[in-house]
């Protein structure tokens, strides 16, 4: 499970660094701003999952490898070997990529960790969209969590709390990981392609 999990953890690590990369790319930040930007990504949620567990540093200080998948895609990116003109919303896919395997990641943590259902489900999100919100803050980006295009936090949630019943039930596998994983990212990539929103917090009123 060790194994695994660094597996997962470090995939969506990558994940998360390469939407941060690209947004730097875009924002035409020196290579120092892109590698800032793709460790908040890739390393923000997680980092804010093990702060508020309080089990010690977190794990992304303790193990370098979590470095590695960030400078990676630093790396690829820069070489081209990864941008968004090859791929229709390259960032976004990746950014799915991120949120599908940083929610399980995260409430599995989290139930290590012998918090109840509920904070770990409240922290697999947590760790699913923490990452991202830092990278889009600090690039002056709307949040993806606050923007109204295409659900965001409610597939994470949905994932988070599957991987609670889940190991509740005491019937995980990888198998079962690897489909709430797709079936996160199917639903935030259906969400952006037909454009389904969640309500908006305040209906705009009309007329006199």
């Amino acid at each position: 499970m060790e194994v695994l999990l660094l597996t997962l953890e470090l995939l969506g690590v990558f994940a998360f660094a390469v939407s941060g990369a690209l947004l730097a790319a875009r924002k035409e930040f020196d290579l120092v701003g892109s590698l800032l930007l793709a460790s908040l990504a890739g390393l923000g949620g997680g980092v804010a999952r093990d702060v508020l567990i309080g089990q010690g540093p977190p794990l992304a200080l303790i193990n370098p490898m979590y470095l590695l998948p960030a400078a990676l895609a630093v790396l690829l990116v820069w070489g081209n070997a990864l941008r968004e003109g090859r791929f229709r919303r390259t960032l976004l896919v990746f950014d799915a990529a991120g949120l599908s395997l940083f929610c399980l990641t995260g409430t599995i943590i989290a139930a290590d960790a012998g918090l109840n259902p509920v904070a770990c489900a409240l922290l697999g999100l947590t760790t699913a969209v923490g990452g991202g919100a830092l990278r889009d803050v600090v690039a002056n980006e709307t949040p993806q969590i606050f923007n109204p295009n295409g659900v965001y936090a409610v597939p994470a949630m949905l994932g988070a709390g599957l991987m609670v019943l889940i190991l509740e039930l005491g019937v995980f596998s990888i198998w079962i990981g690897i489909t709430i994983s797709a079936l996160v990212f199917t639903l935030r990539m259906l969400s952006l392609h037909y454009g389904w929103r969640i309500p908006l917090a305040g209906r705009r009123v009309t007329g006199g």
